[in-house]
This record gives C-alpha cells, structure tokens and sequence, in this order.
C-alpha cells in the first residue's frame, strides 16, 4: 500500500473543499438535461446548471458490482479482479486503498448512507451490503416500506423474485417512508451536523436504490407518466439480424412473457422510479444550500450503469450497446469552469477518483487507471483521453469477454477478440446504434485503427502483472429481515 502523509489534515481555516457523492441505482440517461422528452427530472436539472454535464460518460462494466468496485478504487475490472456481484475488492486487492477510504485517511470525515458497492437489492437494504468498513467513518442502512412492507404486492415476471428480474409497484405511502426518503432525512441530518462543526471537511456518498427493480415508488409519481404514452421500441427483429450472438446474451427468459402493455407498465414504474429518486435529490441540494455549504462542496451525479428499455429486444444491463454502458455524470466545482457546461469527449466513471483527490488536494495510490478530469472541469472543450472502454463477460468454458471502445464518433466492439463477432456504429449518422457497419469492406481502414487502439487500452487495463487478481473466499449475504 503506498504511504500517505498527514498534509491533509490543515486548520478548518483553510477550507478544504467537502464531497457530496450521489450515484443512483440503475439509472440509464433518461433525464431532463439529457434531452429526454417524458421523464421530468428538474433537481438533477438544476445541479446541472451549476456544473458541468458529461454528455458521453461511461461505466467500465455494466453489471453493479464490477462497476461499483472499479468506480471506488479507480482500477478497471482487469486490475480489480471483480467481475461479478456479491464480491468486494478487498478479496482480491485487499491492500488497495479506496477512494472514499483516501479521503478518510486524509483527514475527512467519510460517511455512506445506502448502497455505493455492491447490495443484494433488495434482499440487503436496510444492511451493509458487500460493503469495505475500511471506506467510511459512518455507515447508515435506513430500510423503508418498499422493503419492509410491500414486497408481497410488488408484481414480479418472475414469482418470488424481485432484485434481478422486471417487478414495480405504485405505493400507497408517501416518500418519506420508502427506503430513498429515510436515506435523504439521514444525510439531512449528516449535512446539518457537518455544517455545525466545520473543523473538518467530509466526503458524503449517498446512494440511492432507485430507479433500481422492484420499481417502487409513491403512487403520484406514477400519475405523471401514463401508461398508454409510454414509448415501445419498434423493428427490433430487422435490428438484430446484423448482431453476433454474444452482443444479445444479455437478454434473460422472462423477458419473453412481456406483451406491450406489460413493457408499458414498466416503463411508466421505471421513469415514475426515476422523478421519485430526482425528488430525494432535491431534498439533499436544499438541506447543502441550507445549511450554507454549497459553496465550499463539490457535487458528482452519476449511475452504476445504464439501462435497457427494449432497444435491441433487450431490457435491464449487461450489454455493451450504448443504452447499457452510458451513464449520466455531473460535477459541478464551485469556481472552477463554467456553470452549466456541456463536455462531450467520452470519459469513465474510472476518472472519478483521481478527478475528485486532485480537486481536494488528496493524496491518492499511484496505481490509479483513470484520468483528472480537472482539465475538462476547466475547459469543457478539452478532449482529454478522447475515448473510454467498456467491458463485458458472457457465460460459457472458457469465459468469453467483450469489450468496447467509445470514441466521439465511433462505438467499436469485439467479442473473444473478434472471434465471435464485432460491431461498429456510427454515433453522428446513427445514434441508437441500429446499424452494425463492422463488415462493411469501405471501413476496413477505420476498424484497424480502432481495434488497435482497443486492444492496447485493455492490455492497459491489467495490474503490471498482465494477469487478473484472483478473488479469494466468500462473503455472508446480508438480509435484514432473514439473518
């Protein structure tokens, strides 16, 4: 573990800049200030005009838990080890220090209210989760009626099943009982103790469960997004005739019991998901602005990963198509850029942790894969890296990955290095990627050069071993109700 020095623990006077660090479950860029036509998200909105909106920002694996753990210790996949759910870094990089742990160790006070890794959702709300104790000072685990009480009304495609399979539900109750609700009074509560004794500066990660299935949200919400104009994909089987087989084996059996109105039914439960966790949102930017830290705080917005609504015949995560791997990112810097700005060169939620210990002035591990996004903050026009990647495992002997490149124009995917298929689309003449051009001889050139540049970038995305750490033993599944 590289050593850290004590720097960063300086008077109160010299006003260390706090974190307040949002990620939402599931949550695909179906939001307002990404041009979405329906979904009415005005907190998120509002945040990004005093920010900067990252239009092309991407997970490096859709799935929560590789996310999540490649998010926090700033390490692809590659180098984390952590290529599935229920694990934690700590089994395979225990040495590795995290993100938030950084700041902890820096002087912060370093609290989590919800899920930032990896939860059985919802089986373990209410509970640490696959959570690192070593990351935080203060864990909070409200569970509300949506875990408590309503899981024998939520309708579920699959009986019994609700975390990993399309289930929703309008509740009865109002916010302030579900699980959201009772995690943004907590980090009211945090926020008013942290403005009281202002001696040290905090890194505050708040996440919230929603829009992640069950869908379960207070039944108003619902009124704002009826059914019959929920938006239904079309042409889906001239779509995939161009796909290789691995680019559609996300999708899952239960996904064949859906008929128009069920996709409609939820849709409506996903984006009415969406507003209600907005509305939390909200809650929380008031109580900073109330409590007159927003001038010394930087906000990040984001999500795990994105999310399939029916393009490709595809629903929930786990592909590598753009609705699965983009991702909504905010960061709004006080006095630092313009507020309001739009960068568009493609980044990764890897670039989070060296972006947010610059700004902080923490130190950091120098093994960190990511790049300070600092400079874009700054001038959104700056190109950066100019490109991301993403990455996904297919089940089978031996393990299959896929992996994608995103650059301003172009998605170019392979799958078993080209082996069992590739993609390429172009994002400025077809955005919904409904046209694999891979096999198109005019773009021989083209492919060459960004298969190269693919392929390097994952070789750099390994430890300098060249080899995967290895995830050692098993982790107790938290259940709140069923211990």
């Amino acid at each position: 573990m590289q050593a850290f020095s004590n720097s960063g623990v300086q008077a109160a006077d010299e006003q260390r800049p706090n974190v307040l660090f949002i990620i939402s479950d599931d949550l695909n860029n179906s939001i307002g200030s990404y041009g979405h036509p329906q979904v009415k998200t005005p907190n998120i909105d509002r945040l990004a005009e005093r920010g900067v909106r990252f239009e092309r920002a991407y997970c490096q694996y859709p799935l929560c838990g590789p996310s999540r753990n490649s998010m926090l210790t700033g390490l692809y996949p590659n180098s984390t080890g952590i290529l599935s759910n229920s694990q934690i870094f700590r089994q395979s990089i225990p040495n590795h220090v995290s993100l938030p742990q950084a700041f902890r160790l820096d002087g912060y006070f370093a609290a989590r209210i919800g899920k930032l890794y990896h939860y059985a959702v919802p089986k373990s709300v209410g509970t640490n989760g696959h959570d690192d104790p070593g990351s935080w000072e203060l864990e909070m685990n409200p569970a509300g009626c949506d875990r408590l009480l309503e899981e024998p009304d939520i309708f579920t495609l699959r009986p019994g099943n609700f975390g990993g399979t399309l289930s929703w539900y309008a509740s009865p109750r109002g916010d302030e009982l579900h699980t959201d609700g009772l995690m943004a009074n907590d980090a009211i509560w945090v926020l008013e103790r942290c403005a009281s004794e202002k001696q040290r500066p905090f890194f505050l990660a708040l996440g919230f469960y929603r829009p992640h299935t069950p869908y379960v949200a207070p039944a108003p919400y619902f009124d704002n997004y009826p059914k019959e104009d929920m938006p239904l994909i079309e042409g889906v089987e001239e779509d995939v005739k161009d796909l290789p087989p691995l680019a559609l084996a996300s999708h899952k059996p239960e996904h064949d019991l859906l008929n128009d109105d069920l996709r409609q039914q939820a849709i409506q439960a996903y984006f009415s998901s969406i507003t209600f966790m907005d509305a939390q949102v909200g809650r929380v930017l008031d109580a900073l602005d109330k409590n007159g830290l927003a001038d010394n705080t930087i906000i990040v917005f984001t999500s795990d990963h994105g999310y399939h609504l029916g393009e490709h015949g595809l629903w929930q995560k786990m592909s590598l198509f753009e609705e699965s791997a983009r991702v909504p990112l905010i960061i709004a810097a006080p006095g630092m850029g313009k507020q309001g700005a739009v960068a568009k060169t493609p980044v990764g939620l890897i670039d989070l942790y060296p972006t947010l210990a610059e700004l902080c002035g923490v130190d950091a591990p120098e093994n960190l894969q990511g790049q300070s996004l600092a400079p874009i903050l700054r001038d959104p026009n700056e190109e950066g890296r100019g490109f991301t990647i993403s990455q996904v495992s297919r089940r089978g002997k031996p393990q299959v990955f896929g992996y994608t490149i995103r650059t301003p124009r172009w998605r170019y995917t392979e799958w078993d290095q080209a082996e069992q298929g590739r993609e390429l689309y172009d994002h400025e003449n077809d955005p919904l990627e409904l046209t694999n051009l891979a096999e198109e001889s005019q773009h021989a050139e083209l492919i060459a050069d960004l298969s190269g540049k693919l392929q390097e970038a994952v070789a750099e995305s390994f430890p300098a071993s060249g080899k995967t750490p290895e995830v050692r033993g098993g982790l107790w599944l938290p259940n709140l109700t069923d211990p």
